[in-house]
């Protein structure tokens, strides 16, 4: 079962800011003394995170301990919200997997990644608008395909 909010938020950012740098759970582990099966709990949200990790977390990611708060949820910030609620966050899950915002998945950090990752600024724009053309069409033929029925 999932931890408070606060902390599955908390474990979601550091897993976000882990795999955008494309970290493993085990290098991450190292840097701050932790097995990677610790590095999971504080993922999930199952273990919280003191204040002292948070800190050594924030050096070995390279973003200021704010950064882990950032986003918050509203729910989250008004109580307790959905702990224990069946479909939350579990032992199967992790917060990327049953995460809506789509800024969140694995999918887009590794494409934001692999995108940086092109030195040629000129090929990297002409991605971008190559993807985002994609994405326009896509979305107008579905508004197509919703109006003929």
């Amino acid at each position: 079962m999932a931890g408070h909010p606060v902390d599955v938020h908390v474990g979601m950012r550091v897993r976000q800011r882990r795999t955008l740098l494309g970290m493993s759970q085990e290098k991450l582990g190292e840097a701050v003394g932790l097995t990677f099966q610790q590095i999971q709990k504080y993922e999930r949200g199952a273990n919280r995170i003191g204040s002292s990790r948070l800190y050594e977390f924030s050096k070995v990611l390279d973003v200021p301990v704010s950064y882990f708060f950032d986003e918050m949820p509203v729910n989250v910030l008004v109580g307790r919200g959905g702990r224990g609620r069946k479909g939350g966050l579990g032992e199967e899950g992790t917060p990327f997997e049953d995460e809506k915002d789509p800024l969140a998945k694995r999918e887009t950090l590794e494409l934001v990644r692999a995108y940086y990752k092109i030195d040629e600024d000129k090929v990297r724009k002409r991605i971008f608008e190559m993807v985002k053309a994609v994405g326009a069409a896509s979305k107008a033929h579905k508004l197509a395909a919703g109006k003929r029925r």
